[in-house]
């Protein structure tokens, strides 16, 4: 009988020890646990990038003139050759201040008294050719009887041929002073005159499309002014767009032309596909925000999707590129949050039967979110994200369960 209560004492004192072991053994660590699986992976370099027309048409003005208000506006369609686009009318005469129109009327009457001094020197020239004509018929006369000598008729015959030359110089020059009277007179018409010539032909030059296309910018739509060569408006294709992006010059040197591209956030549900046409050789400065100085250089993107699934987009429309410099169809990968520093590598905490166990690890390719597993680990193995200074080797881990 008293062995068999040392037996029972025994085994109660052996169930309360093994309840004090289990009261007070620590709780497992909640974790959140991540697979490591095979799977198409992507590395991109990420950029806002704006849209452009590709070889957009300028239209400038021939010539200096007055344009008419604009026959079209940003948003027509155009088509080459037959849609007037600009019309450019004769430029009105200026208004003279004080001192020009002064100097204007002193030419005119200069002008006028030039005219008159040559009108006077044609009549002289008039009636000296009348004389020399009469004397030369009448030499003629007397040399056909024998009276004059032979000298006396060339004589005759030299003073008509120089008095109808000093007509013919006296006509001239009143034809130049007229021109000249009127050249003076035309400097004294100002925008207020009401006198117009009839205009001997079209009054106005009409400019057609040179190219088909969307009306992208009107320079004004107004009647203005212009002189040769200014804009007047720009005629593009919006079907045939490309992307400018500007990369950091350490982030362009990874991008190589050809490299694809996945385009969002212009605006539309679907991702925009496009690929690198070019990499500009040479970079250029540009202050950021924070005001430092950064090396940029500028990329041109070819855009792959059809037009008719990315309606709406426009020339200079903002979007986000992200840029594909390295890619893998089956690539064993692991989130970014599960890796740490560990004896100058990198480890990962795997979970193994409850419990938490060091594993090295040798990674290559990395994104914000995953992360290239080369060695150390198997695809299906469970790791733990974000792990705290609570998960050591071989700790008792948990899933993490939501509350």
């Amino acid at each position: 009988m008293a062995a068999r209560g040392r037996l029972f004492i025994g085994f109660a004192a052996a169930a309360i020890l093994g309840g004090l072991v289990l009261a007070l053994r620590p709780d497992p660590v909640p974790v959140d646990l991540a697979e490591v699986v095979v799977a198409p992976m992507e590395v991109t370099v990420e950029a806002e990038g704006m849209t452009r027309v590709r070889d957009p048409f300028e239209v400038t003005a021939p010539m200096t003139g007055t344009t008419t208000r604009s026959p079209v506006q940003v948003g027509d369609r155009v088509q080459r050759g037959e849609t007037v686009v600009a019309v450019i009318q004769p430029a009105l005469p200026g208004f003279l201040d004080a001192r020009a129109r002064l100097q204007a009327e002193a030419a005119v009457t200069e002008a006028e008294a030039a005219l008159r001094v040559a009108e006077a020197n044609l009549a002289r020239a008039d009636t000296d050719l009348t004389y020399a004509e009469t004397q030369m018929e009448r030499n003629q006369t007397l040399a056909g009887r024998g009276i004059v000598s032979q000298r006396a008729l060339e004589e005759a015959e030299q003073r008509l041929a120089t008095a109808r030359s000093a007509h013919a110089s006296a006509q001239s020059e009143l034809e130049l002073h007229r021109a000249t009277l009127a050249r003076m007179q035309a400097q004294l018409v100002g925008p207020e005159s009401t006198v117009q010539a009839e205009p001997s032909g079209p009054c106005c030059v009409e400019i057609h499309a040179p190219q088909s296309g969307t009306v992208l910018e009107v320079t004004s739509l107004s009647s203005r002014l212009v002189l040769a060569g200014s804009p007047l408006l720009a005629i593009g294709d919006l079907e045939d767009l490309e992307i400018e992006v500007d990369l950091l010059s350490s982030d362009a040197v990874r991008v190589a032309p050809g490299a694809l591209a996945h385009v969002d956030r212009w605006g539309g549900d679907e991702v925009i596909s496009a690929r690198v046409r070019q990499v500009d050789p040479a970079a250029f400065t540009r202050v950021s925000a924070l005001g430092i100085e950064e090396q940029r250089v500028r990329l041109r993107l070819d855009i792959l999707t059809p037009p008719e699934r990315r309606r709406g987009l426009g020339d200079r429309f903002r979007v986000f590129v992200r840029l594909v410099v390295w890619s893998g169809d089956s690539v064993l990968q692991l989130p970014q949050s599960a890796l740490f520093r560990h004896e100058g590598g990198w480890a990962v905490f795997r979970e193994v039967e409850g419990r938490a166990v060091l594993t090295p690890v040798k990674v290559g390719q990395r994104r914000p979110d995953r992360v290239q597993v080369l060695s150390g680990i198997e695809a299906g193995a469970k790791v733990v994200a974000y792990p705290g200074n609570r998960v050591t080797e071989g700790v008792r881990i948990a899933v993490r369960t939501a509350r």
